[in-house]
């Protein structure tokens, strides 16, 4: 009787997930469906490339998986019973949409995040996003539709708003882009960090509206805290991420935001048979600090729930390894990039990179980010671990949780 995992979501957490625990288990134990709506792997760290007129290098799940033993199922994740430990999606395919049941036992929810309207008025309804690929296709359409000298409007003062403030303006530099920020440029920067972010908007022609929080988005414009009217033919926002609606119809046990709470091996405290990643769950740092939505994050997390599900399956020691940060890497166009150097639980220091040095570090994360995504397996041992003790499900579940 096989072991069943199921993985939810197969971005940067996901996927690493399911790769890793493909090499640590043995495939005659084993059965690991990695659930996901769409058949390619999206480099979400390079959306705002995307919504700014490249293309990017398709990565199918069928040749990355390839030989793994991990079965990509195409569904849409509708629902989550931790209790039953059951999950519901929804398969689209030539006879129209089939309504499938999955049942588990372990679950690894890795759905992630999309754009956080923040329940600003007529951001539904005007604004574009990049939190997801439809979403950067749909804000590319109506970029490339936009004749030169129309007015574009990036809401946002966070790596994601900076990224694609600066690929747009240097992919378009026919258009006027503007930055509005609800406090200073690059605040939570070193001095050496905010210097270079204003050195690199001015050659771009980026327009700056600091201390701007926006609170309402029309079709040709948007309006500010202060009373302040700021034309815009397309307004992006990225003030922010929103986890995905599913966890909250579960009883799991959550944060206000709908985030899963768990321990130091991304285990729900809740529901033992269930380990969330990525921006789906929150986990804590050095310093007790939150880890911050990223994929900075993300990865070492999947790495950590993978790693313990093994050890607990097979009876190995769970590992315990602090999950901590290094760096934010800012791309600001193909030519420029910023990286500054933090703690270990995320504050700034004085050391930043910048420049063109600094964008090729940038591309080599990001490179280096996808490599790990399509070889999931590379790096870790050769030898897959047997479970332990192949009894009846019902007699195994104590003995996991226990461990």
């Amino acid at each position: 009787m096989q072991h069943r995992i199921v993985v939810l979501g197969a971005g940067y957490t996901g996927a690493v997930a399911a790769g890793r625990l493909a090499k640590r288990l043995h495939r005659e134990d084993v059965a690991i469906t990695l659930v996901n709506p769409e058949p390619d792997f999206v480099e979400r760290v390079r959306l705002h490339q995307l919504a700014a007129g490249q293309d990017l290098t398709p990565r199918p799940f069928r040749e990355m998986f390839a030989g793994t033993g991990v079965e990509l199922k195409l569904a849409e994740v509708t629902a989550v019973d931790a209790d039953r430990k059951t999950v519901t999606v929804t398969v689209t395919g030539a006879r129209g949409s089939e309504r499938e049941e999955l049942t588990y036992d372990t679950l690894v929810y890795a759905l992630g995040s999309g754009w956080d309207e923040g329940g600003v008025p007529g951001v539904a309804e005007h604004a574009y996003e990049v939190s997801g690929r439809p979403g950067a296709l749909r804000l590319r359409d109506r970029l490339a539709a936009l004749d030169g000298g129309r007015p574009v409007v990036v809401v946002g003062g966070g790596l994601t708003g900076l990224e694609a403030a600066t690929e747009i303006a240097e992919a378009r530099p026919d258009l006027q882009v503007a930055l509005a920020v609800h406090g200073g440029l690059g605040d939570r920067l070193s001095d050496k960090g905010r210097a270079h972010l204003r050195k690199v908007a001015d050659r771009l022609g980026v327009t700056l509206h600091e201390n701007a929080a926006v609170t309402a988005v029309a079709a040709d414009s948007v309006t500010t805290a202060d009373g302040r009217t700021v034309p815009a033919d397309v307004t992006v926002w990225t003030t922010g991420f929103a986890v995905h609606p599913i966890a909250l119809a579960t009883a799991l046990e959550l944060t206000g935001q709908g985030r899963i709470v768990v321990d130091e091996t991304m285990r729900s405290l809740s529901h033992p048979d269930v380990y969330a990643v990525g921006d789906a769950a929150m986990a804590v740092g050095p310093n007790n600090v939150p880890l911050r939505m990223s994929c900075a994050s993300g990865v070492p997390m999947a790495w950590q729930a993978a790693d313990a599900i093994a050890a607990r399956l097979t009876g190995g020691k769970v590992p315990h390894v602090p999950i901590r940060y290094f760096q934010q890497c800012v791309s600001l166009g193909r030519k420029e990039g910023l990286i500054q150097f933090v703690t270990a639980d995320d504050r700034a220091k004085d050391r930043a990179l910048t420049g063109r040095v600094a964008a090729l570090y940038k591309e080599l994360i990001c490179k280096g980010a996808a490599w790990g995504v399509a070889h999931p397996t590379a790096g870790l041992p050769s030898r897959r671990r047997r479970v332990v003790g192949q009894r009846t499900r019902s007699d195994r579940a104590p003995a996991q949780a226990a461990a």
